[in-house]
């Protein structure tokens, strides 16, 4: 199933209390300052003051492992699972990203992840104009983001996150994986 590079800097889903989860993904306010209140605060996206924090953001450990943050579908949300993913198709076939759900989408198909990246476009919902006062154009398409690296553009806490993509991706934009939950990896 194709990935897709989202990060709509909406608060994540898994932050709510009602998520049944011990400890809610963390949120941060408009400053990108981490909410004392961020279970109970209301999304930006719907007039709150609750943002994704700049700190969901993917990070490489070397040139085949790297590590970050997605949205699963839900209709069956998994909050806080991680995933190993496998990337099976274009430069970065073989390369392996561990990523933890942490927002869901109506949007998200069964198998398929949009994991969270400054610059991957900001998909259904935008919080990102409002939390980084930007416009939307400045985040690339709605889905796919930019087609050339404007990282140096972003605000400086998004930069590395961005640079992910042009870097450790290749630039590569919805790659297809092969997913599978690390409990059930088989011991090293």
């Amino acid at each position: 199933m194709p990935d897709r590079f989202i990060r709509d800097c909406c608060k994540p889903s898994c932050a709510w209390s009602q998520s049944n989860i011990t400890s809610p993904v963390q949120t941060c306010d408009i400053n990108d300052q981490p909410l004392a209140d961020g279970v109970i605060a209301q999304s930006g996206c719907n007039g709150g003051t609750s943002f994704m924090c700049s700190s969901q953001s993917p990070w490489a450990i070397d040139d085949n492992l790297a590590y970050g943050f997605a949205a699963v579908t839900a209709s069956n949300p998994t909050c806080c699972t991680c995933y190993n993913l496998t990337f099976t198709s274009t430069s970065i076939t073989g390369k392996t990203m561990i990523v933890q759900a942490t927002n869901t989408g109506n949007d998200v198909g069964n198998a398929q992840f949009d994991i969270a990246m400054p610059g991957g476009g900001f998909g259904q919902f935008d919080g990102c104009s409002k939390e980084w006062n930007a416009t939307s154009s400045a985040w690339g398409n709605q889905y796919g983001g930019s087609d050339t690296n404007t990282c140096s553009t972003f605000p400086a806490a998004l930069q590395s996150g961005c640079d992910f993509r042009w870097d450790w991706m290749q630039g590569q934009s919805n790659p297809t994986c092969e997913p599978l939950i690390p409990s059930s990896l088989p011991p090293s």
